[in-house]
């Protein structure tokens, strides 16, 4: 688990990187001014991204359903090379999969207003801004997402599924509450990250809602990745221990002055 954590950080880092630079950049000088070169490559990179946490998560789902569903063949099953298997073709089908709707998005000719309502390059944005017919590039974006987010959000399921399974046959309270602790973690950012993204785009753009996409893309751009080392950390105990000093002594203070 430790071994993905450290790929899932490095990829929070790339992808709050793709957009809040240019984003605060916006804030602190007023010029919105992007080229169409430079909203393309944000479009695409933060695809990628996205397309590689769903599979990254995938892999983190298996790996807990092999710890708690088949504990004994865990060190064999999820060896180094398996670990770095899984982590490789994460990165290799998430930067593959956005490319070809990507290409056709950068070829629409924008001949009316070009002014984004977005805080990023944000397909649906940029697909209702073309003044020709998107229904192909729709489809294709449609059906290349639903293979990698359907996909992996279906495995993930599959794997949970045997995971609660296998935790409710444990006769102790105190093995489940255990069995259940290790997985714990990885659930909440399952939720968290598939319930955003899949209410956004798992729709026809006709029906995307610029206001309430600004709003979600708020939370799995900024909030998600941060939030995302704080949920993992939280299950170690000398991080609980310094948490907890820090809340003591804030109030203290607080109650001193």
């Amino acid at each position: 688990m430790y071994f993905f954590i450290r790929f899932l950080s490095f990829l929070d880092i790339s992808y709050s990187s793709v957009i809040q630079p240019k984003f605060l950049s916006v804030l602190i000088t007023g010029d919105g001014r992007i080229s169409h070169v430079g909203c393309i490559t944000q479009l695409y990179f933060f695809m990628c991204l996205t397309c590689t946490e769903f599979i990254l998560l995938t892999a983190m789902g298996y790996d807990r359903y092999v710890a708690i569903c088949d504990p004994l063949h865990y060190s064999v099953r999820m060896n180094k090379q398996s670990c770095f298997l899984l982590a490789a073709l994460s990165w290799i089908i998430g930067f593959l999969d956005p490319m070809a709707h990507t290409i056709a998005i950068a070829k629409l000719p924008f001949c009316g207003s070009h002014i984004i309502k977005h805080f990023y390059c944000d397909y649906s944005v940029l697909v209702k801004l073309s003044c020709v017919d998107t229904m192909l590039i729709e489809m294709m974006s449609l059906i290349f997402g639903s293979l990698v987010g359907f996909t992996t959000f279906s495995l993930t399921l599959t794997s949970y599924f045997y995971i609660i399974s296998t935790i409710l046959r444990i006769s102790s309270a105190l093995g489940r509450k255990k069995a259940f602790s290790t997985c714990v973690s990885h659930l909440t950012v399952v939720i968290l990250f598939y319930g955003t993204i899949l209410i956004i785009y798992m729709r026809p753009t006709s029906q995307y809602s610029t206001s309430l996409g600004k709003s979600f893309s708020v939370l799995y751009t900024v909030l998600i990745p941060m939030l995302n080392p704080l949920i993992y950390t939280l299950r170690n105990k000398d991080v609980k221990t310094s948490l907890k000093k820090i809340i003591d002594h804030t109030l203290w203070t607080y109650n001193k002055h």
